[in-house]
């Protein structure tokens, strides 16, 4: 049997017909170029050290080996499969903030680490506790959208996690109450295991329907709980932090931020769940205390052994026809300049 554990990417395989298109459109080109020149059979024996096959050599291993490539970092896998394992562990779906306030400092220092790099922070060490669990992730600004369905594979949980950022969602705003709608649909229609939905958000600007859908979560069993991050004094959004440039309003006054604390109190108990200060030593401890009160039940998950990794295969695939695309150049070779596979001397 053979699959992938990403298999998404395996949609860059579609590059491979983009790329051998402007190729062909470039050679196309350079033969109008030449044609100005003269007619191209007798340019030709003005360039007798130039190959026209070469170029297509090359592009053939370059191919050859994007592919290779492509389908190493899809990480297939082959061979025997570890029995399924079967745990007990609750369903957990993350919704992270990702409007331009996020960008602002977490702390009362301007200069201080954004919002943004605190919440991953956190985000990454309580996937590192969520062993036995599942877990989502979603990211919203004025919008929401499901960046990682629900699933057991912490790996690419990670991966997702380091790749976010305020530019993931084009319209600004801190639309919680959608995106724990949309979390609400990612679970299991198991009814027996646990589910939580973690908001992460510094509440800025936040729309009013937030209270309504944490109720209906409470409704459906699943807990609430909300990470409130940033100060509660308010920092301004930085522009180039390197060049202490900060947004403005019309009238040239920096435009500040503060944390809504109310509003994610307001929410966590409508949720059934608890506040959690982003800012506190303690954040992770009290929300994994928080999680572990749900109830646990069976998740099952497929794991492979090492062995059945392919990926250093067609690493080493790509690796090799990039060694033999370096050798090839654009001349003939000399031992093949007298010898015309095309056509035959009368």
């Amino acid at each position: 049997m053979f699959s992938f554990a990403h298999t998404h990417l395996l949609w860059l395989l579609l590059l491979l017909p983009v790329f051998f298109g402007f190729f062909y459109l470039a050679r196309m080109a350079r033969r109008r170029n030449l044609s100005r020149y003269g007619h191209l059979k007798v340019l030709e024996t003005l360039m007798p050290e130039v190959s026209k096959y070469h170029p297509w050599v090359r592009l053939s291993l370059q191919l050859v080996a994007l592919a290779a490539l492509i389908i190493a970092i899809a990480r297939p896998r082959a061979g025997e499969k570890e029995e399924m394992e079967r745990t007990e562990g609750i369903e957990v779906m993350i919704a992270l903030d990702v409007s331009r306030s996020m960008l602002a400092s977490s702390t009362d220092d301007p200069q201080g680490i954004s919002r943004l790099e605190r919440a991953k922070y956190l985000l990454s060490r309580l996937i590192d506790r969520l062993n036995n669990d599942k877990v989502g992730l979603i990211v919203f600004a004025g919008e929401a959208y499901t960046q990682l369905p629900i699933t057991t594979d912490f790996v690419s949980a990670k991966m997702y996690l380091d790749d976010i950022n305020t530019e993931m969602v084009p319209s600004q705003g801190t639309a919680i109450g959608t995106a724990i709608g949309m979390a609400l649909n990612a679970f299991s229609p198991d009814n027996t295991v646990g589910k939580a939905i973690i908001v992460i958000t510094d509440g800025e600007n936040h729309e009013g329907d937030a209270i309504e859908m944490a109720k209906e979560a409470r409704r459906l069993g699943v807990q609430v709980d909300v990470i409130g991050i940033g100060s509660t004094k308010g920092s301004p959004i930085p522009l180039n932090r390197s060049r202490n440039e900060f947004l403005k309003d019309n009238t040239g006054t920096p435009v500040t931020t503060a944390l809504n604390e109310t509003m994610a109190k307001e929410i966590a108990e409508a949720g059934d769940g608890i506040y959690i200060s982003g800012a506190s030593s303690s954040a992770l401890g009290e929300l994994t205390d928080q999680l572990d009160h749900l109830e646990k039940d069976e998740v099952s998950h497929v794991s492979y052994k090492a062995s059945a990794e392919q990926f250093p295969v067609f690493a080493w695939i790509a690796f090799g026809f990039l060694i033999l695309d370096i050798f090839v150049l654009d001349r003939k070779n000399g031992w093949l300049k007298r010898i015309n596979f095309f056509t035959r001397e009368n």
